[in-house]
């Protein structure tokens, strides 16, 4: 799979840019804030329909425009697709594929395929458990796009149910200052508690089947990364303590101090078993989600644990290591979508002035003979020899092709 032709119009920092691409290595060079970076972005963002640096859509929308256009033609066993997106902050975005328009974008994913590498991975493995969980679940994707819907389906329901709880703490706390509890119980049911209660039930059986399906899912993913993962990092930190992947559940989740205790090796990955799970950890919290006003249980709660040894990495690895481990991540998905049939395009964002030459010398050797590879630097220095092809130099909005 590769990238044949770029078109933007009105996306970050470009009225308009239209490239051509071929296999191989591509490397944008140029210094920051030219608008390399935002090439990149918008390949990954047509892959995924996120960016690896903003959480929402607003800021792809070049200043003064109302809407911002990506167009792709990609390339997979010589058959060729045109991928358009249409981005419209706080509207639908739209779609079409080879000119005709989908019913909803999220059906034009897996066309394009796409691994990033930037400097925002060190997050993987030093910040929160979103971070982790949103590369899980663009992952999981990459591989079946249906769970596209199953993830937008849970977010839904997660939004009405914390809706609901909400209203459900506001009725019960937000009597006169300094009510006692009893008062404040007796006032909630007075003001209708059996609704409340019947309604929110209504919403866990949603709530429980939707996050079933997305937590087998993820359960199985984490099964097959584990060894990939392990195997990559052994590469790039061959003296390092063994890296290894544990998913951490929130069903069973000691709250009290939140603490996620339950692993992969005792959920199991059987949908009406991790139902029953679920369900019965809603049921646990039940009077605490009541009082917080929040869903305490479910996949939006869970992490995928880090491991160097017996240690977790986050806050025991050294800051080498933890560059390691988050390349490893990476490595460990393009080797999975690799297995899948076809090479994902590979995209480097200003990664090599990031490693260390031993480091930068091992990701090469891993990545050069990926089918197409798409790098940004701020000098051409930074690009490994290995990975010389063609060239754009980015300055000044400008894109020019030197060889």
């Amino acid at each position: 799979m590769h990238v044949a032709s770029l078109s933007l119009t009105d996306f970050r920092s470009y009225p308009a840019v239209e490239l051509d691409l071929e296999p191989g290595a591509t490397a944008f060079v140029g210094p920051n804030g030219q608008g390399k970076t935002n090439l990149v972005e918008a390949v990954g963002y047509l892959a995924t329909h996120s960016s690896h640096r903003v959480a929402t859509d607003a800021p792809l929308v070049r200043q003064g425009a109302q809407r911002a256009i990506i167009r792709s033609v990609v390339v997979k066993d010589d058959r060729r697709a045109l991928i358009e997106l249409e981005i419209n902050p706080g509207r639908a975005n739209r779609a079409r594929v080879n000119r005709s328009p989908v019913p909803r974008p999220r059906e034009a994913l897996g066309l394009l395929r796409t691994v990033l590498f930037a400097p925002e991975d060190l997050a993987l493995s030093k910040g929160d458990p979103s971070e982790r969980r949103k590369f899980l679940d663009d992952l999981l994707v990459a591989r079946a796009p249906r769970f596209a819907g199953v993830r937008a389906d849970y977010d839904r329901v997660l939004k009405q149910r914390n809706a609901l709880l909400r209203t459900a703490a506001t009725t019960k706390t937000g009597r006169r200052r300094g009510s006692r509890k009893q008062d404040d119980d007796a006032a909630f049911a007075a003001a209708g508690a059996g609704d409340v209660m019947s309604t929110l039930e209504v919403w866990d059986s949603h709530l429980v089947r939707h996050g079933a399906e997305l937590l087998a899912g993820r359960l199985d993913l984490v099964d097959a990364l584990r060894p990939l993962a392990a195997k990559a990092y052994a590469t790039l930190a061959p003296t390092s303590a063994p890296a290894g992947l544990e998913y951490r559940s929130s069903a069973g989740e000691d709250q009290a101090d939140d603490k996620l205790s339950t692993d992969v090796s005792v959920l199991g990955t059987n949908r009406e078993d991790l139902a029953e799970r679920l369900r019965a950890g809603l049921a646990e919290v039940r009077q605490a989600e009541l009082d917080r006003g929040v869903t305490l249980v479910g996949p939006h709660r869970d992490d995928l644990l880090l491991t160097l040894g017996d240690l977790p990495a986050r806050g025991y690895a050294s800051h080498g290591e933890s560059w390691s481990f988050a390349l490893a991540l990476r490595l460990a998905a393009y080797d999975l979508l690799r297995s899948d049939g076809g090479d994902p395009v590979l995209i480097l964002d200003d990664v090599f002035a990031e490693l260390d030459d031993q480091r930068r010398r091992r990701l090469t050797d891993i990545v050069a003979p990926a089918e197409q590879v798409l790098i940004t630097a701020a000098v051409p220095d930074d690009v490994p020899a290995q990975l010389a092809g063609s060239r754009f130099d980015v300055t000044e909005g400008s894109v020019l092709r030197v060889r």
